[in-house]
């Protein structure tokens, strides 16, 4: 099994920046891709952005140009720069990982951690 811990939420002011990180506690090459998605009250969960082992990227159209997603995969950490930000980006924020595995792909979740944005 493969846990992932996050940080970095919390209270910002409107146009404020925020830094999220996601370890997994574990070292695995199965590990496909990293990427972050967030869940505001009332909505469904929704993609912000992800990253893949060939370094590519995709971000949400309402994130694009200010949110910014990496990886170090020496400490199998990914980290969303969030910029700008707006109250709208309000939302419990979750870090994802998929793993590949012969019976198929598996997502692993993260425990979630809040990012308010005030107006």
């Amino acid at each position: 099994q493969v846990q992932l811990v996050e940080s970095g939420g919390g209270l910002v002011q409107a146009g404020g920046s925020l830094r999220l990180s996601c370890t997994a506690s574990m070292s695995t090459s199965r590990i496909l891709g990293m990427g972050w998605y967030r869940q505001a009250p009332g909505k469904q969960r929704e993609l912000v952005a992800r990253t893949f082992n060939d370094d590519s990227t995709n971000y949400a159209n309402s994130v694009k140009g200010r949110f910014t997603i990496s990886r170090d995969n020496a400490k199998n950490t990914v980290f969303l720069q969030m910029n700008s930000l707006k109250p709208e980006d309000t939302a419990v924020y979750y870090c994802n990982a998929r793993l590949g595995w012969v019976a198929g792909t598996v997502d692993y979740w993260g425990q979630g951690t809040q990012v308010t944005v005030s107006s």
